[in-house]
């Protein structure tokens, strides 16, 4: 099995292909990643996607994000009516919603559920939220380049 620090290079890696749109990099990585690791190491690698996720959102929203601190708190909003009726989707965003809010307890019975509801769903909420968290990554990387 690979190293923490490895495994932790790896996720870096696949965020950055993910972020410059090369996904078959970004799915290898993550299949990688998945191949090599337990139970434990993948709900990390969902933290570490998830620190990233929260980076982006922070730097989206400037002084207007919620300070989870203060008693404010991220929420998800369905953008499209039903879309957290997909399990896939809604492992995505609302553990990136309770990580990002401080809740780890939260994240990790969403991560449990998506374990549990089998290999399609978990597999798929792993990419679903590298995914999801490029694409805030690269809004981030807009957002800083159009104040800078």
């Amino acid at each position: 099995m690979m190293t923490s620090r490895e495994a932790a290079e790896m996720v870096e890696e696949a965020l950055t292909a993910a972020v410059v749109g090369d996904a078959d990099r970004a799915a290898g990585l993550i299949a990688r990643l998945g191949v090599d690791s337990d139970a434990h190491r993948m709900f990390g690698v969902c933290c570490a996607i998830a620190e990233a996720g929260h980076r982006a959102l922070r730097l989206c929203f400037g002084e207007a994000a919620p300070d989870p601190s203060q008693g404010d708190m991220w929420m998800i909003e369905q953008l499209e009516a039903g879309a957290l009726d997909n399990p896939v989707q809604a492992f995505a965003s609302r553990f990136l919603v309770a990580y990002s809010n401080g809740d780890r307890e939260t994240a990790r019975a969403h991560w449990e559920t998506a374990l549990a509801a089998g290999p399609e769903v978990f597999v798929g909420g792993v990419c679903q939220l590298l995914v999801d968290v490029a694409g805030l990554t690269r809004a981030a990387m807009q957002q800083s380049e159009a104040d800078g």
